[in-house]
């Protein structure tokens, strides 16, 4: 597999899951009053503790994200 092969490979799994974080944040948006109180009652959190793990789930994602996807794709663009 040459470097170009990897570049496409990277390239299209960061924009995979760059609409992946954007749907997660779009949806968390504006369906947080549907999604809350069921995982609320899932996982007996409060409200503020769910609010703080839908930030958490989404900056964690949002780190793995740039480290393994976006960095070695601009990476990769740059070495061709």
């Amino acid at each position: 597999m040459g470097i170009a092969e990897l570049t496409a490979f990277f390239g299209w799994m960061t924009v995979i899951n760059l609409s992946i974080i954007a749907f997660t944040g779009i949806f968390l948006v504006f369906f947080i009053n549907v999604v809350s109180p069921i995982h609320q009652k899932m996982f007996e959190l409060s409200d503020v503790e769910i609010k703080k793990a839908y930030f958490k789930y989404l900056a964690n994602y949002k780190m793995l994200f740039i480290t393994f996807n976006l960095v070695p794709y601009i990476a990769l663009k740059f070495m061709l």
